[in-house]
C-alpha cells in the first residue's frame, strides 16, 4: 500500500514563489462562450510577462465527486500512477475537508473563499451572486492581478449529466474564456446501466457504462485537450486555467480499458461490525434501506465503474502534467488538484454524498508549488477547501480580500508546522429545494454541522436535537463507535461543542 508519511516531512522553502511586485492589467478582449465542444474563441494576445520575476501560473484541477480512493492516499485497489506522481511533486494534505458535501454549495464556497453560511448556497439551485452580488471570486482576483483566466468544463455547478456541454450555473464575470466540451458519453446515455432511481435520473443514480472508443471522445478527454491547448497558447503570459472534470460523478462512464484495470475479483464492499448503525442518529443515514437494497453483485459492479472512472481521470491528469513539462511550464506553475467533496462507497450502508461521515466530508487535496524543496511530503493537519482561495493568492503575491479560510503557506513550508484550526463541514436535512428558508420557515429543515480535529469528529444534527455523534479517529478511523453519549467522553464533547459553536 502506498502512503505518504508525515514522519519524513521536512521544511519546504517557497520564498522564491512569493512576489511583491504590483500586477498590471492585461488588455485582452472579454469572451463569453457557452457553446459545445468544437467552439473556440481566441483572444487578443497580450505582451508576454518577461524577465526572471514572472509571476507563477495556476492550473486548478477539480474532479467531480472524487473521494480519497487514490494510490497516494493508501487505497489498495486504486490505479492512479499520475495523481500519485503529482503528489510526489508537492504536498499531499491527508486531512482535507469540504465545507458542504454537495456540488453547488461546495463550489460556491471554495471559489469565493467564503463558507456556506456566508454564501447562502445550501442546495444545487441557488447562484451565489443572488446573495453576494459583488463578491470577488478566485479567478476574478487573478484577473485583477493581470492574469488570463479561463475555464474548461465544470468549475461552478452543473447538473450532471443533463447540463454537460452548456454553461450550467457558471459565473460569467469570473472568466476571460469559457469552454464547454461535450463528448460521446452524452450520446451513449441510453446504454447506461441504471440500478437505482427513476429512468432519466442518472445524475443521482447508481449507474455506469463501460464505453467504447478512446479517451479523447469522452467529455473529460476533450476537456484535457482544450486545457492543453490553452496552456500552449498562453504560455508566454501568466494564466489561471481551471480544469473541471465531470467524472467520477454518476453515471460512471469510462472507456472499457479502465474497467479492465479493476477486475471484479479484486473489489469488495466494506466489512463492518454488525449492528453498529444502531447508535447512529437517523438524520445521519440518508440512504434507506442500506445499500439501496441492491445485491452484492450489483454494488460490486458499480464499485468497478467508480474505480474505472478514477483511473480514467488519472490518465487525463497525466496528459496535463506531461504538457506542462513539454511547454516548459512545470517550474513556474502552481498545480492544485482536489475533489469538490467526498463520496461514500457503502460505508455504513451509505452511498454518494450529502453525509457528514468521514468518507463524504474528506477530500483529496494536493498542492504543487514551484521551488518546493520538500516535495512528496504529507501533511496531517486538518485543512479545508475554503483555504484554497487565500493559499493561491499568497503563492502568487496577491491579497485575498475577505477570504474566510486560512492560507496554507505555513504547511507548505513545513507540513508538520503547528496548526490548531479544525475543519468544519455542514449539510442541510429535510428542506424542500427551491424555497427560501427565511420566507418559508416550515420548509427550512435543519442543519447538520461537524467539526474535525486531527483526532476527533463531532457532529450535531439540529444543534443536537436530532442527535449527536463523536468518533475517535485514533482508535476508530472508520467511525463505527459513536461515543457521543458515553459519560467517559463528556469533557471531549463539551470542548468540541464549544469549538463547533464558536466557528459556525
Amino acid at each position: 500500500m502506498k502512503r505518504h508519511s508525515a514522519d519524513v516531512a521536512s521544511m519546504i522553502c517557497l520564498c522564491g514563489i512569493l512576489l511583491q511586485s504590483a500586477c498590471s492589467q492585461l488588455t485582452g478582449a472579454r469572451v463569453d462562450t457557452s457553446v459545445g465542444a468544437a467552439s473556440r474563441v481566441v483572444t487578443a494576445q497580450d505582451p508576454p510577462d518577461a524577465g526572471p520575476t514572472r509571476r507563477p501560473n495556476v492550473l486548478l484541477i477539480i474532479s467531480d465527486d472524487l473521494n480519497n480512493s487514490l494510490g497516494c492516499y493508501g487505497n489498495p485497489v486504486a490505479v492512479t500512477p499520475n495523481i500519485d506522481r503529482l503528489a510526489a511533486q508537492g504536498v499531499l494534505f491527508d486531512r482535507a475537508y469540504c465545507q458542504y458535501p454537495l456540488c453547488n454549495p461546495s463550489r460556491a464556497s471554495f471559489m469565493t473563499g467564503r463558507r456556506p453560511d456566508t454564501t447562502g448556497v445550501l442546495e444545487n439551485r441557488t447562484h451565489f451572486r443572488e446573495n453576494l452580488p459583488d463578491v470577488l471570486t478566485l479567478p476574478q482576483l487573478f484577473q485583477q492581478a493581470g492574469y488570463f483566466a479561463a475555464r474548461v468544463g465544470k468549475i461552478y455547478h452543473y447538473g450532471v449529466p443533463a447540463q454537460i456541454g452548456t454553461d450550467g450555473l457558471d459565473d460569467t464575470p469570473s472568466w476571460d474564456l469559457r469552454i464547454n466540451p461535450r463528448g460521446r458519453d452524452k450520446d451513449d446515455e441510453d446504454e447506461v446501466i441504471q440500478y437505482t432511481g427513476q429512468k432519466g435520473s442518472l445524475g443521482a443514480a447508481i449507474s455506469f457504462l463501460a464505453a467504447e472508443g478512446p479517451d479523447e471522445e469522452q467529455t473529460d478527454g476533450k476537456i484535457t485537450s482544450e486545457v492543453i491547448r490553452l496552456m500552449e497558447e498562453n504560455k508566454n503570459r501568466p494564466f489561471f486555467i481551471a480544469c473541471g472534470f465531470f467524472r467520477p460523478h454518476v453515471p460512471c462512464i469510462a472507456p472499457k480499458a479502465y474497467f479492465q484495470k479493476h477486475p471484479l475479483s479484486t473489489l469488495s464492499l466494506p466489512q463492518e461490525p454488525p449492528g453498529h448503525r444502531a447508535l447512529i442518529p437517523e438524520a445521519a443515514l440518508h440512504v434507506r434501506p442500506p445499500n439501496y437494497g441492491l445485491t452484492t453483485q450489483q454494488l460490486t459492479d458499480f464499485l468497478q465503474a467508480y474505480h474505472a472512472c478514477v483511473s480514467f481521470i488519472d490518465a487525463q491528469v497525466g496528459r496535463l502534467m506531461d504538457a506542462l513539462t513539454r511547454f516548459d511550464l512545470a517550474d513556474n506553475t502552481v498545480v492544485v488538484f482536489f475533489g469538490d467533496h467526498g463520496w461514500l462507497l457503502g460505508e455504513h450502508g451509505q452511498w454518494q454524498k450529502t453525509s457528514l461521515f468521514e468518507e463524504s466530508a474528506r477530500v483529496p487535496l494536493i498542492i504543487v508549488a514551484p521551488g518546493a524543496k520538500g516535495k512528496g511530503k504529507a501533511c496531517l493537519r486538518t485543512v479545508e477547501l475554503v483555504d484554497v482561495y487565500p493559499t493561491l493568492a499568497a503563492l502568487c503575491g496577491i491579497e485575498a480580500k475577505g477570504a474566510e479560510g486560512a492560507s496554507l503557506l505555513p504547511l507548505l513550508h513545513d507540513p508538520q508546522a503547528s496548526w490548531s484550526k479544525p475543519a468544519l463541514t455542514q449539510v442541510l436535512r429535510g428542506a424542500r429545494l427551491g424555497t427560501t428558508a427565511a420566507s418559508q420557515p416550515s420548509r427550512r429543515g435543519f442543519m447538520g454541522r461537524s467539526v474535525r480535529t486531527e483526532r476527533w469528529r463531532y457532529t450535531e444534527w439540529d444543534e443536537g436535537r436530532q442527535g449527536t455523534e463523536l468518533y475517535d479517529h485514533q482508535n476508530d478511523p472508520k467511525e463505527y463507535r459513536n461515543l457521543a453519549n458515553d459519560p467517559a467522553y463528556a469533557d471531549t464533547v463539551a470542548k468540541l461543542k464549544q469549538m463547533l459553536r464558536s466557528r459556525s
